[in-house]
């Protein structure tokens, strides 16, 4: 997979792979990370993407760092792009990841 952030997914894997139901699954010519069947977040040419409540989103669009996550040409509501800099230390990556969980645990397991 020539696309996958290896540095970035190793930064991710941690924080996610000693949670309930957590699992990784080769999409997109990247790598994903799920929590009950959910996609969660994963690495975008050296971004997070991060999967959130779409009702929240226009908020998480103003966060630092955040950007909408259009890869089609589409705004994909429910999800932001993290900048690298917004996830350059550890304590902010965990953050979004967490927040991310938390969201991927109020949906109906897959």
């Amino acid at each position: 997979m020539d696309d996958v952030d290896e540095a970035l997914v190793e930064r991710i894997r941690p924080f996610m792979r000693r949670r309930k139901g957590y699992a990784e699954k080769k999409m997109f010519g990247g790598l994903c990370f799920f929590i009950n069947g959910n996609m969660t977040v994963g690495p975008w040419k050296g971004s997070l993407i991060v999967r959130l409540a779409k009702e929240d989103h226009e908020k998480n669009q103003r966060r630092p760092h955040a950007t909408p996550m259009d890869i089609t040409g589409k705004v994909m509501k429910g999800w932001v792009k993290v900048e690298p800099a917004g996830i350059a230390a550890d304590e902010d990556l965990k953050l979004w990841i967490d927040q991310a969980v938390a969201y991927a645990r109020t949906l109906p397991a897959k």
